[in-house]
């Protein structure tokens, strides 16, 4: 008999979105009157299929405090690192102190407020399924050019099987902690979950998700996640 499995949300929230160019954190902006964060914690927390949730914050965040998760009893605050692979691995060593290697856990960033309950479902489904490590996305529809920094086109890239990859992106607690931990050791540039899994030589694969599913990072996208949760529609 299997024995029963937990499964856990990480989210990264100690950075201080420099893109947005605001006086404040992205994740703490309002978006349709509550801070985005709030959107981001409720969309995971409130799924049937979690358990609870980590969150990684910086040592002079501020914010926090006011939100209308800080003290829920099924969120656990731990200290964010330098980088968002740092937070993340900041909470993967809390969260061993509790859970079993075997247990699942999904890493989501905080900035992306508007994932579907149906789309996290798919997700965890099909990695429990192939018990595979899996992330949302989305394939590339676009053409796609690779251009030298002052702009100038070099080539055009071939599109087929390139995805843009977002989050939530679930793996086993244990493999993502010893790979984050290993690939941060090795002094790679950790830009997602994945990349450490992959460096590590495990299998990855993608689910297709929604559109929606944005990050925000700059001015405009705060407007279009209010447009898609104003206009949101059940999947």
């Amino acid at each position: 008999m299997n024995e029963p499995v937990n499964r856990w949300v990480v989210i990264p929230a100690a950075g201080v979105g420099r893109r947005m160019g605001g006086a404040i954190p992205k994740q703490y902006l309002s978006l349709n009157g509550r801070p985005v964060i709030e959107h981001t914690i409720e969309r995971l927390l409130l799924h049937p299929g979690v358990d609870g949730l980590y969150i990684a914050l910086g040592e002079q965040d501020q914010w926090w405090d006011d939100t209308e998760c800080a003290g829920h009893p099924d969120l656990v605050r731990v200290a964010g690192g330098a980088e968002r692979c740092d937070s993340v691995l900041n909470a993967l060593r809390s969260l061993l102190a509790r859970a079993g290697r075997s247990d699942w856990v999904l890493v989501h960033d905080a900035a992306r407020p508007c994932v579907k309950a149906g789309e996290i479902t798919r997700l965890i489904e099909t990695a429990e399924t192939l018990d595979v490590g899996c992330v949302l996305g989305m394939p590339v529809r676009d053409t796609m050019k690779r251009a030298a920094p002052e702009g100038r086109v070099q080539e055009t890239v071939e599109r087929e099987g390139l995805w843009h990859a977002f989050t939530p992106q679930m793996f086993r607690l244990g493999l993502l902690h010893d790979a984050m931990a290993g690939a941060i050791e090795a002094g790679l540039q950790v830009t997602d979950e994945a990349s450490a899994m992959e460096w590590a030589g495990h299998p990855v694969v993608m689910v297709e998700g929604s559109a929606a599913n944005i990050k925000i990072t700059r001015p405009g996208d705060l407007e279009l996640a209010a447009f898609y949760l104003a206009n949101e529609q059940t999947e």
